[in-house]
């Protein structure tokens, strides 16, 4: 097997492997904290069933039933019958719970109830997190040629500078994420939360894919919504591919302030060349009898790092 076949597989792998560690952490999150919301769950009833017997209620015994709820309220439990159908801590909410913690976008709606949760969330956020990071920067490496690599060797086949090329490609791959990653899924869940507008969708995706995660608004919360599971996993899915693809944004940018001199004038550390085996086709292209031996010889042996083409290849010219 080729090296850039043994690259895809071991990106096939991380990802694989990262399905599972949500997969853990969700069957973890879900056995621990399950009982205990159960618990809290049957205390509100009781709580409530004490309250509306009584025959005169108090400023104090009101107000330590507020306190009460609103502090079930804050670990995700109602006292409203209607939105404690549903629990917080089953698999696909647990593993949705994991993600955003995992993401670091952590919104809050949900939190540990337990110590051992707690203690949990600490051990299995330290090893997940640094672990995203490096699923992340793998994805984006292997997109970089398909994305940002050959378009930009596209427009200079067109006619266009270097530089104007570089300008015009990262303008075209920002509308295409606003587009896809913003304004689509923004009329998605305008359709699909019914208390949620068009904006409120906006809001959400732009909060979520730069991990602010206020956690004003969350999805899939609304009391017996259809096929919740499966729409969290979907959410999930979004959150991923579009964290991935700001990463690459903001990749792209990097280079590009590269190429223009911006992170030398600012003097900022310049973007790292990427070590890709899939950019073999220079930006700067060559005669087509040398090409021809440069892939003859990738074919032998594997090549240097520093001899392959990248974003940064492009003359300044």
């Amino acid at each position: 097997m080729n090296s850039v076949g043994k690259s895809w597989l071991l990106l096939t792998g991380l990802i694989v492997f990262y399905i599972i560690y949500l997969l853990f952490g969700a069957l973890v999150f879900s056995t621990i904290e399950r009982p205990v919301e159960e618990q809290l769950r049957r205390d509100m009833d009781a709580l409530k069933q004490e309250f509306l017997n009584q025959s005169c209620v108090s400023a104090a015994s009101l107000e330590n039933f507020l306190v009460r709820v609103l502090t079930a309220n804050k670990y995700g439990v109602s006292a409203l019958r209607n939105s404690s159908v549903t629990s917080n801590w089953d698999l696909a909410s647990s593993m949705f719970f994991a993600n955003t913690l995992v993401t670091t976008v952590g919104y809050g709606h949900t939190t540990p109830l337990s110590d051992t949760g707690k203690v949990f969330s600490i051990v299995y956020a330290l090893i997940g997190v640094p672990f995203t990071m490096l699923v992340l920067t793998a994805c984006v490496q292997r997109i970089m040629y398909p994305l940002v690599i050959a378009p930009v060797c596209l427009l200079q086949r067109s006619g266009l500078e270097p530089r104007p090329a570089t300008v015009v490609h990262f303008l075209l791959l920002l509308v295409l994420v606003v587009l896809c990653f913003f304004l689509m899924p923004a009329a998605v869940f305008s359709a699909v939360e019914v208390s949620w507008s068009f904006l409120d969708g906006l809001y959400f995706s732009f909060i979520s894919l730069c991990t602010i995660g206020l956690g004003d608004f969350v999805p899939g919360m609304q009391p017996r919504q259809k096929y919740r599971p499966l729409y969290q996993v979907a959410v999930m899915v979004y959150l991923f591919v579009g964290l991935m693809m700001m990463y690459l944004l903001l990749r792209t940018f990097h280079k590009m302030s590269d190429l223009h001199g911006l992170t030398s004038f600012l003097q900022l550390p310049r973007c790292e060349d990427s070590d890709m085996e899939e950019e073999r086709e220079p930006i700067v292209h060559e005669d087509s009898r040398t090409a021809n031996n440069v892939t003859e010889k990738a074919a032998s042996k594997p090549l240097d790092p520093g001899s392959q083409p990248s974003y940064n290849t492009i003359n300044k010219g």
